[in-house]
C-alpha cells in the first residue's frame, strides 16, 4: 500500500525547476500569472491596466515567466506576427516531494512562504465579505469556507485530492469562456493531519 500513497494527484504534473521557483516566488509575477489565467489569454498592455503596473515592467515579467515555462505565447489570439499574446501552460507543477526534491531548498521554502501568505490574504478577503453574506445583505456567493474532518489513510487522502482535481479539470475543460456570468475564482484546498 505504500506505493499507493505516492501515486501523483496530477499524473502529468511537471516538477519545478529552480527557474520556475525563482519566477513564481516574485509577488508581481504571481499576480501576472493569475491575471493571465483569469483572462485566459492576455497582452502586456491588458495586464498593465488590470494590475496598474507599467506595461514595460509587465512585459519583462512575462518574459521571465515564459522562460521558466509557466506561461507561453498564444499566437492564435494575436492580431499579427508582432502582437504578443500570452496564456498559461496546461497542466500542474509540483514544487517538490520526496520523489523529486526541490533543487534549491531555500528558494522552495521562500515560494511556499509566499504561497501561504497569498492563501492567508485570500482567507482574509473571504472573511471580510462573509459578514454581508451570512447576514443576507449580499446574496451572491463570492467565497466559501467549509471544513471537514475525517479519519483516512494517506492513500485515501491522496485519492480524495486526486478526485477533487479531476472534477476541477472536468468543469474547467467544459466551461464556456464567453459565458457572461464567468468570474475568476481562486480555490485553495488545504489539509493537515494530526502529526503537524
Amino acid at each position: 500500500m505504500a506505493d499507493e500513497t505516492r501515486k501523483p494527484v496530477h499524473p502529468d504534473e511537471r516538477h519545478a525547476s529552480s527557474a520556475m521557483l525563482k519566477a513564481y516566488a516574485h509577488p508581481l509575477r504571481r499576480r501576472i500569472a493569475k491575471a493571465v489565467a483569469a483572462r485566459g489569454h492576455a497582452r502586456a498592455a491588458d495586464l498593465a491596466v488590470d494590475l496598474d503596473v507599467p506595461a514595460n515592467s509587465v512585459s519583462f515579467h512575462l518574459r521571465v515567466l515564459a522562460d521558466a515555462g509557466l506561461i507561453e505565447e498564444d499566437p492564435q489570439h494575436a492580431r499579427d506576427r508582432r502582437d504578443r499574446v500570452w496564456k498559461g501552460v496546461d497542466g500542474a507543477w509540483n514544487i517538490g516531494s520526496p520523489e523529486h526534491p526541490v533543487e534549491d531548498e531555500g528558494l522552495g521554502n521562500a515560494l511556499m512562504t509566499a504561497l501561504v501568505e497569498d492563501h492567508i490574504a485570500m482567507v482574509r478577503r473571504v472573511l471580510a465579505w462573509s459578514a454581508d453574506y451570512v447576514s443576507g445583505r449580499d446574496a451572491a456567493q463570492h467565497g466559501t469556507f467549509s471544513q471537514r474532518n475525517l479519519r483516512v489513510t494517506e492513500a485515501e487522502f491522496r485519492e480524495i485530492e486526486r478526485r477533487i482535481n479531476d472534477v476541477i479539470t472536468e468543469v474547467t475543460d467544459g466551461h464556456d469562456p464567453d459565458d457572461p456570468d464567468s468570474r475568476f475564482w481562486n480555490l485553495d484546498i488545504i489539509g493537515a493531519d494530526d502529526t503537524i
